[in-house]
Protein backbone atom coordinates (compact mmCIF):
# COMPACT_ATOMS: atom_id res chain seq x y z
CA UNK A 1 0.00 0.00 0.00
CA UNK A 2 1.59 3.23 -1.17
CA UNK A 3 0.56 6.32 0.77
CA UNK A 4 1.45 9.61 -0.92
CA UNK A 5 0.45 11.72 2.10
CA UNK A 6 3.58 13.37 3.53
CA UNK A 7 4.38 12.63 7.14
CA UNK A 8 3.68 15.50 9.54
CA UNK A 9 6.69 17.57 10.43
CA UNK A 10 7.40 19.41 13.66
CA UNK A 11 6.73 22.69 11.84
CA UNK A 12 3.31 21.58 10.56
CA UNK A 13 2.34 20.25 14.00
CA UNK A 14 3.52 23.47 15.67
CA UNK A 15 1.39 25.50 13.25
CA UNK A 16 -1.70 23.49 14.18
CA UNK A 17 -1.18 23.76 17.93
CA UNK A 18 -2.47 27.36 18.44
CA UNK A 19 -5.50 26.77 16.22
CA UNK A 20 -6.34 23.52 17.99
CA UNK A 21 -5.98 25.15 21.42
CA UNK A 22 -8.26 27.99 20.33
CA UNK A 23 -10.83 25.57 18.91
CA UNK A 24 -10.93 23.68 22.19
CA UNK A 25 -11.04 26.80 24.36
CA UNK A 26 -13.48 28.92 22.31
CA UNK A 27 -16.70 27.08 23.26
CA UNK A 28 -15.89 27.40 26.96
CA UNK A 29 -15.03 31.09 26.59
CA UNK A 30 -18.14 31.90 24.58
CA UNK A 31 -20.70 29.88 26.52
CA UNK A 32 -22.69 32.25 28.73
CA UNK A 33 -23.01 31.02 32.30
CA UNK A 34 -24.85 32.65 35.16
CA UNK A 35 -21.66 32.81 37.21
CA UNK A 36 -19.95 34.77 34.44
CA UNK A 37 -22.81 37.15 33.69
CA UNK A 38 -21.96 40.79 34.25
CA UNK A 39 -23.78 42.69 36.94
CA UNK A 40 -26.05 45.63 36.17
CA UNK A 41 -23.37 48.01 37.50
CA UNK A 42 -20.65 46.46 35.31
CA UNK A 43 -22.81 46.67 32.20
CA UNK A 44 -23.79 50.28 33.03
CA UNK A 45 -20.15 51.33 33.43
CA UNK A 46 -19.01 49.64 30.21
CA UNK A 47 -21.97 50.94 28.19
CA UNK A 48 -21.51 54.55 29.38
CA UNK A 49 -17.76 54.41 28.62
CA UNK A 50 -18.55 53.08 25.13
CA UNK A 51 -21.24 55.74 24.68
CA UNK A 52 -18.74 58.53 25.43
CA UNK A 53 -16.27 57.07 22.91
CA UNK A 54 -18.97 56.72 20.25
CA UNK A 55 -20.34 60.23 20.80
CA UNK A 56 -16.84 61.63 20.23
CA UNK A 57 -16.71 60.13 16.71
CA UNK A 58 -17.71 62.79 14.18
CA UNK A 59 -19.11 60.14 11.80
CA UNK A 60 -21.54 58.88 14.46
CA UNK A 61 -23.13 62.27 15.20
CA UNK A 62 -25.86 62.02 12.52
CA UNK A 63 -26.81 58.59 13.87
CA UNK A 64 -27.11 59.82 17.46
CA UNK A 65 -29.04 62.90 16.31
CA UNK A 66 -31.79 60.88 14.59
CA UNK A 67 -31.88 57.55 16.45
CA UNK A 68 -34.91 56.77 18.61
CA UNK A 69 -32.67 54.52 20.74
CA UNK A 70 -29.19 52.98 20.69
CA UNK A 71 -28.32 49.42 21.68
CA UNK A 72 -24.68 49.22 22.77
CA UNK A 73 -22.71 46.03 23.32
CA UNK A 74 -19.33 47.29 24.62
CA UNK A 75 -17.58 43.93 24.27
CA UNK A 76 -18.57 40.96 22.14
CA UNK A 77 -16.22 37.99 22.28
CA UNK A 78 -16.03 36.02 19.06
CA UNK A 79 -13.87 33.00 18.36
CA UNK A 80 -13.66 29.57 16.89
CA UNK A 81 -12.07 27.17 14.50
CA UNK A 82 -14.45 25.96 11.73
CA UNK A 83 -17.32 26.32 14.24
CA UNK A 84 -17.42 29.71 15.92
CA UNK A 85 -19.53 31.63 18.33
CA UNK A 86 -19.96 35.04 19.85
CA UNK A 87 -21.49 36.47 23.01
CA UNK A 88 -21.83 39.88 24.61
CA UNK A 89 -24.00 41.88 26.98
CA UNK A 90 -25.15 45.48 26.68
CA UNK A 91 -27.93 47.96 27.18
CA UNK A 92 -30.56 49.87 25.23
CA UNK A 93 -30.39 53.63 25.73
CA UNK A 94 -32.74 56.49 24.94
CA UNK A 95 -30.56 59.52 25.29
CA UNK A 96 -28.34 58.65 28.25
CA UNK A 97 -31.01 56.63 30.12
CA UNK A 98 -30.87 52.84 30.11
CA UNK A 99 -34.16 51.27 29.00
CA UNK A 100 -33.21 47.58 29.29
CA UNK A 101 -30.41 45.02 29.17
CA UNK A 102 -29.70 42.64 26.30
CA UNK A 103 -27.38 39.85 25.25
CA UNK A 104 -26.19 39.01 21.76
CA UNK A 105 -25.23 35.45 20.87
CA UNK A 106 -24.65 33.45 17.74
CA UNK A 107 -22.95 30.49 16.14
CA UNK A 108 -21.36 30.31 12.71
CA UNK A 109 -19.92 27.62 10.48
CA UNK A 110 -17.33 27.99 7.78
CA UNK A 111 -13.72 28.71 7.21
CA UNK A 112 -13.01 30.57 10.43
CA UNK A 113 -10.07 30.59 12.73
CA UNK A 114 -9.14 33.06 15.41
CA UNK A 115 -10.62 35.17 18.15
CA UNK A 116 -11.53 38.81 18.63
CA UNK A 117 -13.30 41.19 20.93
CA UNK A 118 -15.18 44.16 19.55
CA UNK A 119 -18.03 46.48 20.40
CA UNK A 120 -21.28 46.96 18.50
CA UNK A 121 -23.66 49.90 18.47
CA UNK A 122 -27.07 49.55 16.83
CA UNK A 123 -29.02 52.72 16.07
CA UNK A 124 -32.80 52.26 15.86
CA UNK A 125 -34.00 54.99 13.53
CA UNK A 126 -37.74 54.25 13.54
CA UNK A 127 -40.30 53.53 16.23
CA UNK A 128 -41.31 50.36 14.34
CA UNK A 129 -37.76 48.97 14.41
CA UNK A 130 -37.44 49.77 18.11
CA UNK A 131 -40.79 48.12 18.82
CA UNK A 132 -39.65 44.98 16.95
CA UNK A 133 -36.68 44.70 19.31
CA UNK A 134 -38.63 45.45 22.49
CA UNK A 135 -41.61 43.18 21.77
CA UNK A 136 -39.66 40.16 20.52
CA UNK A 137 -38.77 37.26 22.77
CA UNK A 138 -35.36 37.24 21.13
CA UNK A 139 -34.76 39.08 17.87
CA UNK A 140 -32.65 37.34 15.26
CA UNK A 141 -30.72 39.77 13.09
CA UNK A 142 -31.66 39.14 9.48
CA UNK A 143 -35.35 38.80 10.30
CA UNK A 144 -37.62 41.76 10.88
CA UNK A 145 -36.23 45.25 10.35
CA UNK A 146 -33.21 45.39 8.08
CA UNK A 147 -29.85 46.18 9.66
CA UNK A 148 -27.25 48.08 7.64
CA UNK A 149 -23.71 47.63 8.89
CA UNK A 150 -21.65 50.75 8.27
CA UNK A 151 -17.93 50.41 7.73
CA UNK A 152 -15.55 53.32 8.22
CA UNK A 153 -15.75 54.40 4.58
CA UNK A 154 -19.54 54.53 4.52
CA UNK A 155 -19.68 56.20 7.95
CA UNK A 156 -17.66 59.09 6.57
CA UNK A 157 -20.39 59.80 4.00
CA UNK A 158 -23.52 59.61 6.14
CA UNK A 159 -25.53 62.65 7.07
CA UNK A 160 -29.03 63.43 8.25
CA UNK A 161 -30.46 63.32 4.72
CA UNK A 162 -28.92 59.96 3.72
CA UNK A 163 -30.22 57.98 6.72
CA UNK A 164 -33.21 56.01 5.41
CA UNK A 165 -32.86 52.50 6.87
CA UNK A 166 -34.59 51.31 10.08
CA UNK A 167 -31.43 50.13 11.88
CA UNK A 168 -27.75 50.99 11.43
CA UNK A 169 -24.89 49.15 13.12
CA UNK A 170 -21.26 50.11 13.61
CA UNK A 171 -18.48 48.10 15.19
CA UNK A 172 -15.75 49.65 17.30
CA UNK A 173 -12.68 48.71 19.34
CA UNK A 174 -11.91 45.64 17.24
CA UNK A 175 -9.06 43.65 18.69
CA UNK A 176 -7.98 40.21 17.57
CA UNK A 177 -7.39 37.92 14.66
CA UNK A 178 -10.79 37.63 12.96
CA UNK A 179 -11.67 39.91 10.07
CA UNK A 180 -15.16 41.10 11.00
CA UNK A 181 -18.01 40.64 13.42
CA UNK A 182 -20.70 38.46 11.83
CA UNK A 183 -24.22 39.71 12.57
CA UNK A 184 -26.61 37.66 10.42
CA UNK A 185 -28.03 34.82 12.44
CA UNK A 186 -27.13 36.32 15.81
CA UNK A 187 -29.91 36.62 18.34
CA UNK A 188 -30.53 39.56 20.66
CA UNK A 189 -32.42 38.69 23.83
CA UNK A 190 -33.54 40.67 26.83
CA UNK A 191 -31.70 39.80 30.06
CA UNK A 192 -32.18 40.76 33.69
CA UNK A 193 -28.73 41.10 35.30
CA UNK A 194 -28.31 41.30 39.09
Amino acid sequence: MNNNTPAPTRRSLAALLPATALALAAPALLRPRAAQAASRGEINAEVHAALLRLQSLPNARPLFAQARATLIFPRIIQGGFIVGGQYGEGALLRGDAIQGYYSIAGLSLGLLAGAQASGLAMFFMTDQALQALMSADGWEIGTGPSVVVLDRGVQANINSTTLAEPVYAITFNQEGLMAALALNGTKISRINPN
